[in-house]
């Protein structure tokens, strides 16, 4: 087995009033905020392309206000996956793509593709779906994972969709949605959404540990307990691993991260 993959951390955007006097220092500028968690994190995942398209210079903006090891993921638009046939989201796929996607270059992360808890699981056309996500652009590699929702998804045939296409299936965590836990692709994308306002850093001691542990055995290649699987465990290899906050006491999610870096350091 090669070595262990790399462990990113963050939260669900950045800029979010709470945060400010608790994860922002009190006078930080609001225009400074992504300079700040970026160096305090190692990943953030954006929301605002999942309602709207963004300009080419607000991405390269992006990209130049973080350091060079830090990564974007990037929540696909609504209008892709919002539909009753998945199969007629090409349009909507490659104006996203068109939109400035690209200027993040090696600062982007996967790109995940969202679906309403409504709905269900079609083989034939989330087939065709999955067969319209580009695998690069202009020589880029590109990585999806997509976040199904609804208790349907939970049978092998989906999973083995996801390991055909090479798309990773998102491990949602302390959450009410389905948790299919099967590694699918070349890295893992787990979203936990279990941070209480009575935990000082957002989980228990207790409960920091064991999310750091997952991680740490997800990048070495292994399978984690006491996490759901639906499909037999493929061979183990080492994944890089994205592990976001979300949700949740959100005011808390800054801190829940950071304490998973340190315990993955």
């Amino acid at each position: 087995m090669s070595a262990a993959g790399k462990i990113r951390i963050g939260i669900g955007g950045w800029s979010y009033e709470p945060w400010r006097g608790t994860f922002y220092p009190d006078m930080l500028p609001q225009k400074r905020e992504l300079d700040y968690a970026s160096r305090r994190l190692t990943s953030i995942e954006i929301n605002a392309t999942y309602y709207r398209a963004q300009k080419p210079d607000t991405f390269a903006k992006w990209r130049d206000e973080t350091p060079d090891d830090f990564v974007f993921s990037l929540k696909a638009p609504r209008f892709a996956t919002n539909r009753r046939v998945l199969a007629e989201a090409g349009a909507s796929i490659e104006r996203f793509f068109a939109s400035g996607v690209m200027e993040l270059g090696r600062k982007l992360g996967p790109i995940n593709w969202q679906f309403m808890p409504t709905k269900t699981f079609d083989p034939v056309d989330f087939e065709a779906f999955l067969g319209l996500l580009p695998q690069s652009i202009d020589g880029v590699a590109l990585r999806h994972v997509v976040e199904p929702r609804h208790d349907s998804f939970r049978t092998p045939d989906f999973v083995a969709l996801a390991q055909k296409f090479g798309v990773a299936i998102v491990v949602a965590g302390d959450s009410a949605y389905p948790q299919i836990a099967d590694p699918t692709a070349s890295f893992i994308y787990a979203r936990i959404m279990g941070s209480s306002e009575s935990e000082e850093l957002g989980y228990s001691d207790a409960d920091l540990d064991i999310w750091a542990e997952r991680a740490k055995i997800w990048s070495a290649g292994g399978a984690p307990e006491g996490l759901d699987y639906v499909g037999p465990a493929p061979p183990a290899k080492s994944r890089d691993v994205f592990l976001y906050v979300i949700s949740g006491h959100k005011a808390r999610n800054p801190l829940a991260a950071m304490a998973l870096i340190e315990r993955t350091r």
